[in-house]
């Protein structure tokens, strides 16, 4: 018998169309094979208005609306409380997809569409590092306290398994640390100086093709990579670290002709995350390093990003992603809420 699920999307930017865009597109395997079919209740963005509808969205309209820069309270069948609880909750979703902004600072308003979603009985999936970063033992607590699961793939490496990858293939293995580059937009300037843009150049770069924001500050000033790191440590390390607690460096002050002098010299700067905890002693720090041929970040350029595991019974396993995008971040959604509705068979 096919179940119809219902979605209620906090943001509806680029990874919140391709999630629409991906769930059309395997409408047919997800009826299929896992017996469901999504239904969108409501939206709510920033700029673009609100739209509520129990029976469900026309997400083709509401995509070109926003593609358009129109509002979407045309497609609201009902009064959209203007209260964002208020709304998730008349939502009546089974599904709270929080993609809002990130907040580095206090996570919010997203940790509070989180809580609000579970409080009110539904799962909630997320694309948003910040509620992780400064909510992650109150969300994960409550949603066990409510028979609820709260599951955020996509934040860190977009669509690559690494919590779950952890969660269910390493069972009884102890994280020691790692290692690796998380923050693709400064991984693509740093390769577009050693090919002779200026900074300047590169980070406009950057921007032309979306890979950062108007105010590119954080990821040039390493805010991005930070809140990464304190993902992986909180999550998979049992370490709480707030991105404040991470030890900080951007590339801002790393030049053209650094980068260029390092490869003719054999190596490449790389914008490099660790993390350790070593004789009760833990440490997380992102920074700028020159790396050497031999390392496994030597060769990870562009867009691409890696995370480097170091185990108690793995010394070292690696998660490369290439060149992701919306779609991929989008795939990290889809398979948290599968993984969710697997469960609850």
């Amino acid at each position: 018998m096919l179940r119809t699920v219902k979605l209620c999307l906090m943001g509806f930017g680029n990874v919140g169309q391709a999630f629409i865009h991906l769930a059309e597109r395997k409408k047919d395997q997800l009826e299929k094979d896992y017996g469901v079919n999504f239904i969108v209740t409501a939206i709510a963005t920033g700029r673009h208005g609100r739209a509520i509808d129990p029976q469900g969205i026309d997400t083709a309209k509401a995509i070109a609306l926003v593609q358009k820069k129109q509002s979407l309270d045309s497609l609201s069948k009902e009064r959209a409380p203007r209260d964002i609880r208020e709304f998730i909750i008349k939502s009546q979703a089974d599904f709270l997809l929080e993609n809002s902004p990130v907040s580095y600072k206090d996570g919010e308003p997203a940790l509070t569409h989180i809580r609000t979603a579970l409080e009110n009985n539904m799962h909630a999936v997320s694309a948003n590092k910040g509620p992780v970063a400064h909510g992650y033992k109150e969300l994960r607590d409550l949603a066990k306290s409510k028979g609820r699961h709260f599951l955020f793939e996509s934040t860190v490496m977009d669509g690559a398994p690494v919590f779950s990858v952890v969660r269910e293939s390493m069972l009884s293995a102890e994280i020691l640390g790692f290692e690796g580059i998380l923050n693709s937009c400064t991984n693509l300037i740093i390769g577009l100086m050693e090919e002779g843009y200026t900074f300047d150049e590169a980070v406009e770069y950057a921007q032309s093709i979306g890979i950062t924001e108007t105010d590119p500050s954080g990821d040039i000033d390493g805010w991005d990579a930070a809140i990464k790191v304190a993902l992986l440590a909180t999550v998979l390390m049992g370490e709480p670290i707030k991105p404040q607690d991470v030890a900080r460096e951007g590339i801002r002050d790393l030049s053209a002709t650094e980068a260029q002098q390092a490869l003719k010299d054999g190596g490449r700067w790389k914008l490099v995350c660790r993390a350790e905890a070593e004789d009760g002693i833990f440490t997380a720090r992102v920074a700028p390093e020159i790396v050497p041929p031999t390392s496994a970040l030597y060769s990870v350029n562009g867009t691409s990003s890696i995370v480097i595991f170091h185990t108690d019974v793995l010394p070292g396993l690696g998660i490369l992603e290439s060149n992701p995008g919306p779609d991929t971040t989008a795939f990290g959604l889809l398979a948290d809420i599968l993984s969710i509705l697997n469960k609850e068979k």
